[in-house]
């Protein structure tokens, strides 16, 4: 039977996985780091890949009347097909290195110093970023260009390092592509569906058969938490980064990848 400490170590993971997933801070990073110092450990991390199922849903949930939208506009528009083409171009780079050599980067890379270091580091990038002006070509996702499409799924291929964040590296792609902030950030919510999907897939199917009753009852409680905590924060996140940048999320990074490193010294 689940016992209540890994039931609250679940919750705990699952709400740190839904409030970082669509940030540019790495939601991988800070559940290794939070799994580590609370003692949770996953069957080849089987556990947090599949409660972003959460997040995914979260996503559908804002998204859904554009979603709808875009799905009616197919057959007449050609600007909603292009679109459409674009977000699976995007995604193309990451299935492919995915599919490759996910169980290599898992096995080398999963690792508590290396997403440290990658925190402080992608802080640091976005903090540059934030203060460099940078020639605005983009405010409005629809209107990416194919190539751009390409070059910002190949940054987003950075993100198989954990702690570099999935939404930083499209985002940060997207913004030296010439996207603004808003438009950036949107295009990395689009391209998070195809992207989680197919990773919570692929999870799935290399490791169920390793699953037991415990196991899918904690990743069915991560589910339903990631869920409401992603929520929150899809309805917010565009607004904010729209008035305020990404100082914020840039220096709580280093904050919590410097402190990871003193954990790891202090505690091992």
């Amino acid at each position: 039977m689940m016992d209540a400490m890994s039931i609250a170590k679940a919750v705990v993971l699952a709400v740190v996985e839904g409030a970082t997933e669509f940030i540019p801070v790495s939601s991988t990073g800070h559940q290794l780091l939070v799994g580590h110092f609370i003692g949770f450990h996953s069957p080849n991390n089987t556990f947090e890949v599949l409660i972003q199922l959460g997040a995914i849903l979260a996503i559908l949930a804002v998204y859904f009347r554009r979603l709808l939208g875009i799905a009616f506009a197919l057959p007449n528009d050609p600007k909603a097909r292009r679109f459409v083409l674009g977000i699976l171009v995007a995604f193309l780079p990451a299935a492919i290195v995915g599919g490759l050599f996910s169980k290599v980067i898992k096995a080398y890379l999963f690792n508590p110093w290396i997403v440290c270091a990658t925190l402080v580091a992608g802080g640091l990038v976005l903090l540059v970023l934030d203060d460099t002006e940078l020639e605005v070509k983009k405010t409005d996702v629809y209107d990416f260009t194919l190539p751009m499409d390409l070059k910002i799924g190949i940054f987003q291929c950075l993100a198989m390092i954990p702690g570099v964040s999935r939404s930083g590296a499209t985002i940060v792609g997207a913004m030296l592509m010439g996207a603004d902030k808003r438009s950036a950030t949107e295009f990395s919510f689009y391209l998070a569906m195809p992207t989680m999907a197919g990773a919570f897939a692929k999870d799935l199917l290399d490791n169920y058969r390793n699953l037991g009753s415990d196991d899918v009852g904690l990743i069915a409680i991560g589910f339903v938490v990631a869920f409401v905590s992603a929520l929150v924060v899809v309805r917010t996140v565009l607004d904010y980064v729209s008035r305020h940048g990404f100082w914020l999320f840039a220096w709580w990074r280093i904050i919590v990848g410097s402190a990871g490193f003193a954990g790891l010294i202090i505690f091992g």
